[in-house]
């Protein structure tokens, strides 16, 4: 049956765009203190952001008009180039040093981290895959062994960087892929026990990662070190109460709480807009994975139907992650708020990433 092209998902692209519209002026608020003290201009992130979310809405459109399976005839093309970048990243030199982490290529104040591109191609690469192989996937060894491989892959490389906010990222939304492809529980929880058992090794092999574990479950053990930030959030989150202090007006954005335009840019969300602030924002990523899921199910095809599935996974991992970390749920782990935080790569990818679920939903049955 030839697929028939309707309008896109209405509720999906509001979504999107009120939650870029909340990150475009937040961004200005969480930043304009910091950006004052560093270039001498309060605009300077909220410029930087604009001008990413304009690219990024470019790209959103573009995708939603571009048949959706133009990705899987390149799947394998765009999953090398993506590995290419990795290994490049790593490479002294060329890859920039951010935060702690080689995670960066480009000039000056402008780059784009090759991490962020890996978790789309890797959906758009396991999406084509598992279509074909889809007979296979209850097979341990010929079905799941092999796509599995290909994420510890790239998972080890984002981690020689090291990323671990966008490993697990990567993770979370390859595995949604391979489960919802039919992959038996069994295995996954056979793996999940062997990851766990990784992930401990992870954190025992690198001292300020343990730090992060014990500062997550008691930050006020070090609270001028390894739990700074966690009670620098949960002090902006507190008095936020339930209507917030007002638009502008967070103190923790003085220079008390790192990052506050970026990783923990939900915090000053719940400080300047109190309980409903932060719920309204929550609920408006509620409704993208809801509608996005619809999508998923009512593809047309078994390869629209995964490639929605991880996108899905991607921003639901990524938003539970973040959140998590900012309420204190989750030890600190570097990663930005989808739509919301200050960045170019993640943001002009994920609305790319919006862009294509859009595109597949003009398909739906």
């Amino acid at each position: 049956m030839a697929k028939v092209r309707t309008a896109p998902d209405i509720t999906i692209a509001a979504s999107t765009m009120f939650l870029l519209a909340i990150g475009v002026i937040m961004v200005y608020s969480a930043s304009a203190v910091l950006a004052f003290h560093e270039f001498g201009d309060s605009f300077y992130y909220f410029k930087r952001q604009l001008i990413f979310a304009v690219l990024g809405i470019l790209a959103m459109f573009t995708m939603m008009n571009l048949d959706y399976l133009i990705l899987k005839r390149y799947a394998k093309p765009i999953l090398i180039f993506c590995f290419i970048m990795l290994v490049i990243v790593l490479i002294p030199g060329i890859g920039v040093v951010r935060g702690g982490a080689r995670s960066w290529l480009g000039i000056g104040s402008f780059g784009i981290q090759p991490s962020e591109f890996m978790k789309l191609g890797m959906i758009i690469f396991l999406a084509k895959y598992l279509e074909a192989n889809q007979s296979k996937i209850m097979n341990f060894f010929s079905g799941l062994m092999p796509p599995l491989m290909l994420v510890g892959i790239a998972f080890g490389l984002i981690m020689l960087q090291p990323d671990l906010g966008t490993g697990a990222v990567l993770v979370g939304a390859s595995l949604m892929i391979i489960f919802v492809a039919g992959a038996r529980i069994s295995h996954l929880l056979l793996l999940a026990a062997a990851g766990a058992a990784g992930f401990a090794g992870l954190i025992l092999a690198a001292p300020y990662r343990l730090q992060r574990i014990t500062a997550f479950l008691d930050p006020w053990q070090d609270p001028l070190g390894a739990g700074y930030q966690a009670i620098q959030s949960l002090y902006a989150i507190g008095p936020g109460g339930l209507a917030g202090l007002g638009l502008g007006m967070s103190r923790q954005k003085y220079n008390y709480l790192p990052e506050p335009q970026n990783d923990f840019i939900f915090s000053i969300i719940a400080e300047e807009l109190g309980f409903i602030g932060g719920t309204f924002v929550i609920l408006l990523f509620l409704l993208l994975v809801w509608r996005g899921m619809r999508t998923a199910i009512t593809a047309p095809d078994t390869f629209g139907s995964l490639l929605a599935v991880g996108i899905v996974g991607m921003f639901a991992v990524q938003v539970i992650i973040n959140i998590g970390v900012v309420i204190g749920m989750f030890p600190v782990t570097g990663i930005t708020l989808p739509l919301i935080s200050a960045g170019g790569s993640s943001l002009t990818l994920m609305l790319t990433a919006v862009g294509i679920l859009l595109n597949i939903s003009r398909y739906s049955r």
